[in-house]
């Protein structure tokens, strides 16, 4: 029990030091963005990483998890089920047919 509490300071002060990470968001020009991104995707890193490279402060190892991410409305899996013949339910046989048109485009480009 006293372990407990001798924990529990510090595991609020490394929530405090999260805490106090600000995120902010630049409005630059397309073009401008399009090169940071490009330089990110380049490179094997997040854009924000690559912003931090820039600007000279260190970047963390952090593993990647090589995924890429789209909201789908109910709408959405709708349209998709009529597309692959299925029904809207289906979602991780949505999930499977959208992914092979998502290799397949990427194989033709």
């Amino acid at each position: 029990m006293s372990k407990q509490k001798n924990t529990l300071p510090e595991q609020w002060q490394q929530n405090q030091k999260a805490a106090k990470a600000t995120q902010i968001a630049f409005d630059l020009d397309e073009k401008f963005q399009y090169a940071i991104r490009k330089a990110a995707l380049d490179a094997g890193v997040s854009p924000s990483d690559q912003i931090r490279d820039i600007l000279g402060l260190t970047v963390t190892k952090r593993p990647k998890r090589p995924r890429l991410t789209v909201s789908l409305s109910a709408e959405d899996y709708a349209l998709l089920a009529e597309k692959y013949n299925l029904t809207a339910e289906q979602q991780l046989e949505i999930k499977k047919h959208v992914l092979d048109d998502l290799v397949q485009f990427s194989t033709d480009n």
